[in-house]
């Protein structure tokens, strides 16, 4: 994985607990010890530092149906897979489509400075572009951008985060497909048109790497592709599916990204960008191959979604280790991918022990190229790496001076 050597500017993004956590007892990071009264104060952080939440459409926002909304391949998959203990689904969810001013009112009682929530692709896009748009849905999301703003919240709008409408899974097997850059590009330019004079942050897609990872490796997520050992799913390839369907995503985000930089961001004035999932990985032994394990795995984790829209190609371990099974971006590709991010967001749940594989012996799913032949593991001698943190996610972004701290 390739470092930049630009400078930058940090923009800090903490999302903790999701829909969990209202309140802060102690971020990673800030040091709380126990039975200690320590006073986090807004005066304690830089000028700029924004105190924000963040949801996702599925997770929130109910009416699954209403309003001319279609299936989305979430509603397909939790009804009849399952998604959830006891059979839960999205279906009410908290019902943030008909108590979002509820939901807005609580915010700026809390005297939050933001609000990242994503765009439902199915709610104004019921049958992407081989339909109409819903103006049902893009109402929607015009009363909670103009309500945020008259509270004095700032909108940052995630386009893509994992759900899709179903007709596009159905026609052309959604990012295993081409095609569906194209899908995502008209759905990018609907968001701009309707919301770019207000909104100024824009995420492209909320962590392709996991959704990928679990979509299409492990089958956990719709639509639960994957082969052993990784999972046992009646279709799917898992050494080779994630590759192709991350690289259609990646290309989606890069066109996204030059359609509005050269067409809507000369005029909106606003910022585009990329959101990573990430792990921290150690070495699980202190033995140079570990050593280099833990690098490898990072590029193989976060450097899959970053180098290409940063550098315009993918990190040099994947391509020593994958080979021909990695696509490859051609040479105009190359060009709208470069720098196609005005910052990076990074969502971190955890870290993790990185052990090499290339000489040992190791479990059936590290000794594969698709892991970068890595075995990642959250103990060492039956020792955890850390203390348990349940639901408390840590994120950074880069960008201009602007610094952002969510609760969801």
């Amino acid at each position: 994985m390739k470092t930049s050597s630009s400078p930058t500017i940090f923009l800090f993004f903490f999302l903790i607990s999701a829909l969990l956590q209202a309140s802060i007892n102690g971020v990673r990071g800030f040091k709380l010890e126990e039975n200690e009264a320590t006073q986090i104060k807004r005066s304690d952080f830089p000028p700029g530092f924004l105190f924000g939440a963040a949801t996702s459409s599925y997770q929130v926002e109910g009416a699954y149906l209403e309003d001319g909304k279609s299936l989305s391949n979430w509603d397909v998959f939790c009804h009849s897979i399952g998604c959830a203990e006891g059979g839960d689904n999205g279906d009410i969810a908290d019902d943030h489509y008909h108590m979002f001013m509820e939901d807005i009112e609580a915010m700026h009682s809390l005297g939050l400075d933001a609000y990242r929530f994503s765009i439902s692709w199915a709610r104004i896009l019921p049958r992407g572009r081989f339909g109409e748009v819903n103006p049902a849905g893009i109402k929607f999301y015009n009363k909670i951008i103009d309500n945020l703003i008259l509270r004095g919240i700032e909108p940052f709008v995630t386009i893509n985060h994992n759900d899709l409408p179903q007709e596009l899974e159905d026609r052309y097997g959604s990012w295993l497909n081409a095609e569906m850059q194209e899908d995502f590009l008209y759905l990018a330019e609907v968001c701009f048109k309707s919301f770019g004079d207000r909104v100024k942050y824009w995420v492209t897609i909320n962590e392709p790497n996991m959704y990928i990872e679990l979509a299409f490796e492990q089958g956990v997520f719709p639509p639960s592709r994957c082969s052993e050992p990784f999972g046992n799913c009646v279709y799917g390839n898992s050494d080779v599916e994630p590759l192709v369907a991350m690289h259609n995503m990646l290309l989606a985000h890069g066109r996204a990204a030059k359609l509005y930089h050269e067409e809507f961001q000369p005029k909106q004035g606003g910022l585009i960008g990329l959101v990573a999932h990430c792990f921290m990985f150690e070495p699980i032994t202190d033995s140079e191959l570990d050593r280099e394990a833990a690098k490898r795995a990072f590029a193989f984790s976060v450097g899959w979604p970053l180098d290409p829209a940063i550098f315009g190609e993918y990190p040099e371990e994947m391509q020593k280790y994958l080979g021909s099974k990695l696509p490859s971006f051609s040479l105009e590709e190359k060009k709208f991918m470069k720098n196609s991010i005005d910052f990076i967001g990074i969502n971190h749940y955890s870290a993790l022990y990185a052990k090499d594989c290339t000489t040992s012996s190791c479990s059936a799913t590290g000794n594969r190229a698709i892991q970068g032949f890595v075995d990642r593991v959250g103990e060492h001698d039956g020792v955890l790496i850390g203390e348990r943190v349940r639901n408390h996610i840590f994120g950074l972004i880069w960008s201009n001076n602007i610094c952002f701290v969510s609760f969801s």
